[in-house]
């Protein structure tokens, strides 16, 4: 087994109701050189209080920021506060299977790749039933505008080659434009084809609603990766039509 070392990073905000089973999925690993990095965004006192349960880890590491700074500045925190040879990202109501991080840091090491992820399972939340989201066995920039699939929490990065790589703040979407800067650099991102993550779509969350997320991803679209109408109004279409195949009409 490969000794390469892996920072999780793992922003979070209200989430009592999961976190538990999100960094248990972590302590469960089979692979154990890793550290996890837990943002908390200024949560309520039920989420400081099962947080609180796991500050003596000596793997685990815990920020709480006195006013709530967004996503983007937990995990740019998380990042600035990790010194591992990879990064791996993880959203606190989604959970890993206990050989993730195995699996892919093997296959990463063995193909000399700098960006990949995987396959995954959506569910919703309080359901048990779980659908298989595939994803392509590679994707680039211009790809990626256009059926955005892939799964923030199967992401895994070498450190090394995502320098200087900053998420940008916005209400919601923040790790599109991160992925977008992400495939200008790696040009390919490549895909491990084993479900080994799942990801929850939450009630009335913000990443539920599907045309904040339009409108979020035309913004960045529009200011950071300074497309044309044209180009912008085509990664739309194609970005919703992927959706709906993937997750259907939530």
């Amino acid at each position: 087994m490969t000794k390469k070392t892996i920072s999780i990073i793992l922003p979070n905000y209200n989430s009592s109701k999961f976190i538990s089973k999100t960094i248990k999925s972590v302590l469960d690993q089979t692979y154990k050189n890793w550290k996890l990095i837990i943002v908390d965004d200024c949560s309520d006192n039920n989420t400081k209080l099962i947080l609180n349960k796991f500050k003596t880890f000596k793997k685990i590491k815990i920020f709480f920021l006195k006013k709530n700074r967004g996503a983007a500045y937990c995990r740019n925190l998380a990042i600035n506060n990790s010194n591992s040879q990879y990064l791996a990202f993880l959203d606190s109501d989604d959970l890993w299977s206990k050989d993730k991080l195995k699996k892919q840091i093997d296959f990463m090491v063995r193909n000399k790749y700098d960006f990949t992820y995987t396959n995954y399972f959506s569910f919703k939340e309080n359901s048990k039933k779980l659908k298989k989201i595939f994803a392509p066995p590679k994707i680039n920039f211009i790809n990626f505008v256009k059926n955005t699939s892939i799964g923030t929490s199967t992401m895994m990065l070498k450190r090394s080659s995502a320098k200087k790589i900053k998420f940008k703040k916005t209400n919601i979407c923040e790790d599109y434009f991160y992925k977008c800067q992400l495939l200008k650099r790696f040009k390919y991102a490549f895909c491990l084809k084993t479900f080994l993550t799942k990801y929850q779509i939450r009630k009335n969350s913000l990443q539920s609603n599907r045309l904040k997320n339009i409108f979020w991803i035309w913004k960045i679209n529009n200011k950071y990766n300074k497309f044309n109408f044209f180009q912008n109004i085509q990664s739309i279409f194609f970005i919703s039509l992927n959706s709906i195949k993937k997750y259907g009409l939530k």
